[in-house]
């Protein structure tokens, strides 16, 4: 694992917004970045030359801004922690967009890896647990919105043993090695049991953040390129099909 370079607040923000103005239109320019973070020119050009100078760009006056490799895997662990932290806060807690966004933008620079590795895991886990879920999430969001105590317990408790018995019924029908990541849905997620293939294609898959045991979620798929598109534990990742294809996952359902 890289180990990662402490950076000011200020440089991780420059980073990571070229990441993004690069991703939208393959390299950014100084009136790019100026824009995407309300600053000035000469305040644009001060950092670039400092991350230049450190080696996380490729930067030269009136040129195209790209960042290095090491820029990039900086960049990307930007924006892992502010998904995380921006996930946390609509998914969890039922913050509004807005605020969520603002807070994360402030948190994702001092919040520690291992606080933002529970996050994640937590967030996974409440939504795959069968005593959790989005259900279980709403209930939280209600109990927050009113003064009184939450006594919906007994109802609670009924609906999820019914939905654990539909789920362990379907989850039955599975294959015993599970079902193929490429098979999944948008939308749809699972926990991986096992990734196959030669050591060269394993290594490639695991070296992509997908280890054994993680939670894996669906978020597109395009047809057209043979690409999948998934989260794992924050990292937000494009999977070529045939490598989806060495990848077995169980399903999780609701």
């Amino acid at each position: 694992m890289v180990q990662l370079e402490e950076l000011s607040a200020s440089m991780e923000d420059y980073l990571q917004a070229i990441y993004h103005i690069q991703a939208e239109k393959q390299a950014a320019r100084a009136k790019d970045i100026a824009m995407r973070l309300k600053v000035n020119n000469s305040s644009v050009t001060g950092a670039l030359r400092a991350l230049s100078k450190k080696g996380y760009i490729n930067y030269a006056p009136y040129d195209v801004i790209t960042l290095t490799e090491k820029g990039d895997i900086h960049a990307k662990d930007v924006v892992r922690r502010h998904e995380a932290l921006r996930k946390f806060f609509t998914k969890v807690l039922y913050v509004d967009d807005a605020e969520a966004e603002t807070t994360a933008c402030k948190m994702e620079h001092e919040i520690s890896r291992t606080v933002l590795d529970r996050m994640i895991r937590f967030v996974n886990f409440i939504q795959v647990c069968p005593r959790g879920g989005e259900e279980w999430i709403r209930g939280f969001w209600t109990h927050s919105k009113q003064a009184e105590p939450y006594e919906r317990c007994d109802n609670c408790i009924a609906e999820c043993q019914e939905h654990f018995e539909e789920a362990r019924k379907a989850v039955g029908d599975m294959p015993r090695g599970g079902i193929l990541l490429s098979k999944l849905k948008p939308g749809q997620r699972g926990k991986i049991m096992k990734i196959k293939g030669d050591a060269e294609t394993r290594k490639r898959i695991e070296d992509m953040k997908i280890p054994l045991g993680a939670v894996i979620d669906v978020e597109a798929v395009d047809s057209s390129n043979n690409i999948i598109k998934v989260n794992v534990r924050g990292y937000h990742i494009a999977l070529r099909n045939e490598d989806a294809e060495n990848v077995s996952v169980s399903l999780y359902l609701g």
